[in-house]
C-alpha cells in the first residue's frame, strides 16, 4: 500500500470517529506530506470513475499525490471536512457530487471557509451523466458484455419499471445490488470517448 492509500484508509477511520479515530488521525497527520490534493466524492463508484478516466488518459493520481476519498454518503463532508480541511490538515480539496447534495456540500464548505472551485456537480448523478454521454444503446452493450443483460431485460418487466423511459431503467438497475455501480462505473468510463467525457469529470480532472 502507497503513501497516499494509506492516508486514505487513516483519513476515512479518522472521520468515522469511534475509539480508533485518535490514532487514525496520527496515522493520517504522519501521510499527509505525500499527499498534494483530497478529492472528495460520495461513493465508491465515483472513486472508480475518477481514478478509471484519470488512467485512461495515462495519469496515475496517486502518483501526483491526489488522493480520491469516498465519504461513504454526501452526509459525511461536514466529518471529512473537519479532518482534512481547515479545522484539520488544512490539504487543497476537490470534489465531486450529485445535484440533489450540492446544497448539503455548499453549506460545509462555506462553514469551514471555503469556496468550491474545485468541487464539480453531476447533473442527477454520476450513472446518469454516463448513460447520457453513452447513449442507452451503448451502455446496455456495456451490460451484456457484463454478462446481466437477460437480468436488466427481467428488471424491466418488473410492473413499477414497465412504463418509465430506458434511461430511467438503467439508472435503476445500475444500483440494484451491492457492489454493482462500482462495476459499472469502470466499465463504462472505460468505453468513453475522450471528446464525450461528461462535463463534471472532465472539469474535476482538468482542476486536478
Amino acid at each position: 500500500m502507497d503513501e497516499v492509500a494509506r492516508f486514505r484508509q487513516a483519513l476515512i477511520e479518522w472521520a468515522a470517529g469511534g475509539a480508533e479515530a485518535e490514532q487514525a488521525a496520527a496515522r493520517a497527520r504522519g501521510t499527509a506530506a505525500a499527499v498534494r490534493t483530497v478529492v472528495l466524492v460520495e461513493g465508491a463508484s465515483d472513486q472508480v470513475a475518477v481514478e478509471t478516466l484519470a488512467a485512461r488518459s495515462g495519469r496515475d493520481l496517486a502518483a501526483e499525490g491526489v488522493a480520491v476519498v469516498p465519504l461513504g454518503g454526501a452526509m459525511s463532508i461536514g466529518r471529512f471536512l473537519d479532518c482534512c480541511g481547515p479545522p484539520g490538515l488544512d490539504l487543497p480539496l476537490a470534489g465531486l457530487c450529485d445535484i440533489g447534495e450540492e446544497r448539503h456540500f455548499r453549506r460545509h464548505l462555506e462553514r469551514v471557509g471555503l469556496a468550491a472551485p474545485g468541487f464539480q456537480v453531476c447533473r442527477a448523478d454520476l450513472e446518469d451523466e454516463l448513460i447520457r454521454a453513452l447513449g442507452t444503446d451503448t451502455v446496455q452493450q456495456v451490460i451484456e458484455e457484463q454478462g446481466e443483460l437477460r437480468g436488466f431485460r427481467v428488471f424491466q418487466g418488473q410492473p413499477a419499471q414497465r412504463e418509465r423511459p430506458v434511461e430511467h431503467q438503467l439508472r435503476r438497475f445500475l444500483g440494484t445490488h451491492s457492489g454493482r455501480k462500482a462495476q459499472y462505473a469502470q466499465a463504462l468510463v472505460a468505453r468513453l470517448d475522450p471528446a464525450g467525457v461528461p462535463r463534471p469529470l472532465d472539469f474535476l480532472l482538468a482542476h486536478l
